[in-house]
C-alpha cells in the first residue's frame, strides 16, 4: 500500500512509519498537521491516509476536519482516523454517503500490530474498520432509536459486530454460534430496520452504518 500519515506526536509518527515499512508498505509522506496532510495526498495519491484527530495549531479537531475534506476531494483514498478520542458528530459525518474506505480506531484499544495492519489494509481496499466503542457511541447518538429498540439483545450484538466490519463467519466465531444462526439474526435485523438484504459483506456494513449515522 501507499500510505500518508498525519500525526503530530513525533514518536508515534516514526513508530507508524517503521511499522508499515517493516510490513512492506510505502509511506509516501508523514506530516504533523491537516494542511500538510491535504498537500501530501494531492501530491502522492496514496491508497490510504492515517489521520489523528487533534493536531496543530489548536489541537482540537484539525485532523478530522482535514479527513472530511480529504474524503470529498479524494474519494478513492481510504481514511483511517487513529485517535485517543471519540468525536461522534465527526465520525457520523465521515460515514455520510457511505462508509467505503473509512476506519476509526482508538489508539489505546488496538491490541497488536497485526490488528492495526489488517484494519488499515481493509480500509485501503474500500472496506470499513470501526472500533467497538465508536460503534457503541453511534448507537447511542442515532436518531432512529425506535428501530434499534426493536432488536433483541443478541441482534444488537450481531449488529455491532456487523458495523465493525465482521463477516458472518467472523460473527459466528466471536459469539460461538453457527453460521446459520448468524444468517437468521442478520435477516431479522434487516427486516426490523427496513434495510434491503444483501449477501455482500461490505455493502451490508455500509447500509447498517448509513442507518446509524443519519
Amino acid at each position: 500500500m501507499r500510505v500518508v500519515i498525519a500525526e503530530d506526536a513525533a514518536l508515534l509518527r516514526e513508530g507508524l512509519i517503521r511499522l508499515l515499512e517493516d510490513r512492506g508498505h510505502m509511506v509516501c509522506a508523514a506530516v504533523a498537521d491537516g494542511a500538510a496532510l491535504l498537500a501530501a495526498v494531492a501530491e502522492h495519491k496514496p491508497d490510504v491516509a492515517v489521520v489523528d484527530i487533534r493536531m496543530p495549531p489548536t489541537h482540537t479537531d484539525e485532523g478530522v476536519r482535514a479527513a472530511l475534506e480529504l474524503r470529498k476531494a479524494y474519494p478513492d483514498t481510504g481514511v483511517l482516523v487513529f485517535s485517543q478520542y471519540i468525536e461522534t458528530s465527526y465520525s457520523a459525518k465521515l460515514l455520510e454517503g457511505g462508509a467505503a474506505g473509512v476506519g476509526y480506531l482508538l489508539k489505546d484499544r488496538v491490541a497488536n500490530v497485526a490488528e492495526f495492519a489488517a484494519a488499515l489494509e481493509r480500509v485501503a481496499n474500500g472496506g470499513t474498520a470501526l472500533d467497538p466503542e465508536v460503534v457503541s457511541q453511534l448507537f447511542r447518538a442515532s436518531r432512529r432509536v425506535g428501530g434499534l429498540d426493536s432488536l433483541t439483545p443478541r441482534e444488537r450484538q450481531v449488529l455491532a459486530l456487523m458495523a465493525e466490519g465482521r463477516s458472518n463467519a467472523g460473527i459466528a466465531a466471536e459469539l460461538v454460534v453457527s453460521g446459520g444462526a448468524v444468517e437468521k439474526h442478520v435477516a431479522s435485523i434487516f427486516g426490523k430496520l427496513g434495510l434491503p438484504p444483501d449477501d455482500n459483506d461490505n455493502r451490508r456494513v455500509l447500509a447498517v452504518l448509513r442507518h446509524l449515522g443519519t
